[in-house]
């Protein structure tokens, strides 16, 4: 798969309501730009992939906004709205917060998110200049579902 094909493809699997496969959003993945911690600094706006995982329900129930990059050292992985909708920073659901590096994951190396309180990575490609798709991974009992990982998308704010 090009990069063009993968960017569609992105574009499709967002859209789709559910049954997403996680297959095709490894292939996905696969095709896209790796990307540097130092270049996603910002505030992002998240969102995920209809394929089931046991996270989707967790993060709608926390009302999950998105994640906050300050810099590589201040990392706020859990953005989430308070009854009244105002943003905060839910360190206690993210068991603290979290860092950025660029670490190797399935043979490259790519900005990816190391949580403070918890064997948990997020790993991050650039799908453009506004649009990160992630991978959550780490220990198979906090992350993996069926054996499978959480997919997810960021959007720049």
């Amino acid at each position: 798969m090009n990069l063009d094909d993968a960017r569609s493809a992105f574009a499709k699997l967002r859209e789709q309501e559910n049954d997403v496969s996680p297959t095709e959003l490894d292939e996905v993945w696969a095709a896209l730009e790796t990307v540097d911690a130092a270049d996603i600094l910002g505030e992002w706006k998240g969102d995920d992939f209809a394929t089931g995982h046991r996270l989707h329900d967790k993060l709608v129930a926390s009302r999950w906004f998105g994640k906050t990059f300050n810099s590589v050292e201040d990392a706020k992985p859990l953005i989430c709205r308070d009854e009244n909708g105002n943003l905060y920073s839910d360190i206690k659901g993210g068991n603290g917060e979290a860092s950025l590096w660029n670490i190797e994951f399935r043979g490259e190396v790519t900005a990816t998110m190391v949580y403070d309180g918890a064997p948990i990575f997020d790993h991050f490609k650039k799908v453009d200049d506004t649009t990160l798709m992630g991978i959550m991974n780490g220990k198979s009992k906090l992350v993996l579902d069926n054996g499978q990982h959480y997919y997810f998308l960021l959007e720049r704010v």
